[in-house]
């Protein structure tokens, strides 16, 4: 059963053109479409633990659209994480590039490393974000495919204890457009390409 998301966040992605993603892109996109699409064909639990240098930006975007569009499409059983190199804390304006594409984010907790509540539908529960590495114990220990966003961590991490795949799909940084003129649209736009290529690998999913 395909779940409904709030009316906002609907239109948001009824925006979204696959068409728009290369086919280089979904050549690197394809390992995780069969990963997921093994454990679904198998019933079993698909679990996504999406890495970054600093869990503060790319994996929180990648982590929050991968559960979202496994509701949208009925993929059951999808379970999505993130997490860090190192932790630092969910970047602000990550969290306000969500809300306008149409998510309800509360603060759930203050602090340096704030903890977020992120819902993308009224009755599922919410993503909760905030900065942790990626073996923390909030994170799967093992049975998960370890989703590099970035080529530093991809880079940096030869080796992810657990991780039954490993799988580099590398973003660029918006941190490159932190305090300019062009922040909120650099990140709406990394984002968006994102979202669009998460909501790609899950309507693969036969």
């Amino acid at each position: 059963m395909n779940t409904k998301l709030f009316q906002e966040l609907e239109s948001v992605v009824s925006t979204f053109k696959f068409d728009s993603i290369t086919s280089d892109r979904k050549a690197i996109l394809q390992p995780l479409i069969d990963f997921i699409q093994d454990k679904h064909h198998t019933q079993s639990d698909v679990r996504l633990n999406l890495i970054c240098t600093h869990n503060s930006r790319r994996s929180h975007l990648s982590q929050v659209w991968a559960q979202t569009a496994a509701a949208y499409y009925g993929i059951k059983n999808v379970f999505c994480y993130s997490g860090g190199t190192e932790a630092t804390a969910l970047f602000p304006v990550v969290a306000e590039t969500l809300r306008q594409s149409g998510f309800k984010i509360q603060v759930i907790a203050e602090g340096k490393n704030p903890i977020y509540a992120i819902k993308y539908s009224d009755n599922e529960h919410p993503v909760i974000g905030f900065s942790k590495t990626y073996d923390n114990e909030f994170n799967p220990s093992g049975a998960f495919a370890a989703i590099m966003t970035c080529s530093q961590a991809d880079g940096g991490c030869p080796f992810i204890s657990g991780a039954e795949k490993r799988i580099p799909i590398t973003f660029d940084d918006p941190k490159a457009f932190d305090n300019t003129p062009e922040q909120a649209e650099k990140y709406q736009e990394r984002s968006l390409q994102i979202a669009t290529e998460m909501f790609y690998v899950f309507s693969q999913i036969k």
